[in-house]
């Protein structure tokens, strides 16, 4: 099965977010930074802390979330020319192909650690921070990309949350 990978600029970047987000200790340093606001408000509420602790936590939380939705997903897409190049993709039983008009490579599937999925994209892992971003777009039914699942399933398995 051959698929075109062409990229939309909104949807990279929210599936930059997504990837973001999905990490373990990002999700992590967000609770502990929610935790810490909450608490800070009640303490304040109480006359137990100075206002300021809420403020400060606060702070904590809306520079979290302009760096992890905002700031990251933007530099990463500036950065990063894949996500300009169009791309075909084709699917084997020992791998996949990645072609552009400059070349192609060839990747079997144990180079992939894992792969996961959002309403937008497949991503494949080559490693905690290397990834390729798949767009479902490109697959011409319902049913391909069924069969893609299937087949990442059963060579790669899917991301465990670490």
């Amino acid at each position: 099965m051959k698929i075109p990978i062409i990229y939309e600029r909104s949807a990279v970047i929210q599936g930059l977010r997504y990837h973001f987000l999905s990490r373990r200790e990002i999700r992590l340093m967000i609770i502990l930074v929610n935790v810490l606001a909450l608490t800070s408000a009640v303490l304040s509420y109480f006359n137990k802390v100075l206002p300021l602790a809420f403020l400060l936590g606060s702070f904590l939380w809306f520079s979290l979330m302009l760096v992890f939705w905002w700031l990251l997903p933007f530099i990463v897409y500036r950065r990063n020319e894949t996500f300009r190049d169009a791309f075909t993709m084709e699917f084997f039983e020992d791998g996949f192909r990645l072609a552009n008009p400059r070349g192609e490579r060839f990747f079997a599937w144990k180079k992939l650690s894992s792969f996961s999925e959002t309403p937008g994209f497949l991503y494949f892992y080559f490693d905690p921070r290397s990834f390729f971003l798949v767009p479902k777009k490109g697959f011409a039914s319902s049913d391909d990309l069924h069969e893609i699942r299937m087949l990442l399933n059963e060579q790669v398995g899917r991301k465990k949350n670490k």
